[in-house]
């Protein structure tokens, strides 16, 4: 399951909201095995950052992705990804940070899950 969880120091309305969340679902698609209906995303409004000691409109947004250690896909991921919070929501491609973390065991429905082995 790939988790995304974003940050931002602008309003969003809903339509915005749907627009990303919609863009991402798409996004994801980038990397073997993903897709919209795996796609956890977390969104976070009306944060405090100060780029270059100011305010200025930032995101900074969190990748977590099971079962892709050779990172295939990340690279169209992450230019789709800075294009659609630029484009919905006016932010600045420059002020737009990714992480990126590789996760190799998690759990979901109080099953563990370490590569291919359910517990």
């Amino acid at each position: 399951m790939p988790f995304v969880m974003a940050r931002v120091n602008v309003p969003m309305n809903r339509e915005q909201e749907e627009l990303i969340k919609e863009r991402l679902g798409k996004a994801i698609e980038a990397i073997p095995g993903k897709c919209r209906d795996d796609l956890l995303l977390g969104l976070e409004e009306g944060c405090r950052f100060y780029l270059r000691g100011k305010e200025q409109k930032t995101a900074y947004i969190e990748v977590s992705i099971f079962g892709n250690e050779d990172h295939r896909g990340f690279d169209v991921f992450a230019r789709d990804l800075t294009e659609a919070f630029h484009e919905v929501l006016d932010i600045p491609a420059g002020n737009i940070f990714a992480t990126f973390e590789d996760i190799t065991a998690w759990s979901v429905n109080g099953m563990f899950i370490d590569g291919d082995r359910w517990r």
